[in-house]
Order: structure tokens, then sequence, then C-alpha cells
């Protein structure tokens, strides 16, 4: 029988409802939204900007992603400049596959339906952080 880490379960409840939640923002009319012409309406809304990346930056802060970096850096025969660049490019496309991701399923599921499963999904986390504590 196979037994999911409560940490690994957390973060994969997280994850997917900070996509659902962004799928479900994506909808709103005049946003840049990947499409057929990167939906191109409008430029970057600011406020938006700024709030995907303080959710990202946090959320990154002290995830594995970043202990990996820190260790690839800690070696003293590997030049910093390519742990940053290579840490950086993989950060990036899992970014454009979120994006992409988000993109798609906002094409093919109702707003509300996305805004539920994502609030209930931020819910849970926070039962199970006020029950871990």
């Amino acid at each position: 029988e196979f037994a999911w880490p409560a940490g690994a379960l957390l973060r994969l409840v997280a994850k997917c409802s900070i996509c659902l939640l962004a799928a479900s923002r994506a909808r709103r009319p005049g946003e840049l939204r990947i499409g057929r012409n990167l939906r191109d309406t409008t430029l970057v809304d600011l406020k938006l900007l700024a709030t995907v990346f303080a959710t990202v930056f946090l959320a990154e802060l002290g995830d594995k992603t970043q202990l990996a970096t820190l260790l690839y850096a800690a070696d003293r025969n590997v030049g910093l400049w390519t742990v940053f660049i290579g840490a950086s490019l993989a950060l990036i496309l899992a970014s454009a596959i979120g994006v992409l991701a988000g993109g798609f399923i906002a094409e093919h599921v109702d707003e509300r339906i996305l805004r539920y499963v994502a609030g209930a999904g931020f819910i849970v986390i926070g039962i199970w952080t006020l029950v871990r504590a």
C-alpha cells in the first residue's frame, strides 16, 4: 500500500490550488493570457504581476528547488553563474508549463468550478496546517 508523505501531499494540494486559482483568474476579460495570438489585448497588468511574483516567490522559498540550487552552489568546483542560469531556465520552463496548463484549463472548465476547487484546496491547506500545529 502506497502512503503519501504528509508534506508531499500538502505541497501537491497547494500547487494544484494555486494553478486552479490562476486558471480561474485567466478568464477575466482584458488580461494577458496565452493563446493563439498570446491574447495581447492589453499590456501586462502590474498589480497581477506583483501578486503572481509575490505568491510564487514565497511558495518557492525553502522549497526543494531552492535547496537543490543551494546544494549545487555550495560545491566549490562549480561556477555560481552556471548554477544560477541552470536553475533559472528550469524555473522558467516549469512556469511556462503551468501557464499553458492554466490557460488550457481555463478554456475548458467553468470559472465558478475553478474558483470553488481552488478555494476548497486552500481551505484544506489551512485546516491541515492548523491540525499539524
